[in-house]
């Protein structure tokens, strides 16, 4: 039951990255921090729909 999913940052909403996720284990949206290109800094990236 793992789903791939994209994580966008939550300042520009450039797609970054991807990751996997259970969906029965984590129904939630993911939240991770990690570096961002884009905005040359670290921010929080959320799972898009």
């Amino acid at each position: 039951m793992r789903k791939k999913v994209f994580l966008a940052c939550k300042q520009c909403s450039k797609r970054n990255y991807t990751t996997m996720k259970n969906q029965q284990n984590n129904p939630e949206r993911v939240e991770v921090k990690k570096f961002c290109s884009y905005c040359n800094a670290h921010t929080i990236h959320q799972e898009t729909k």
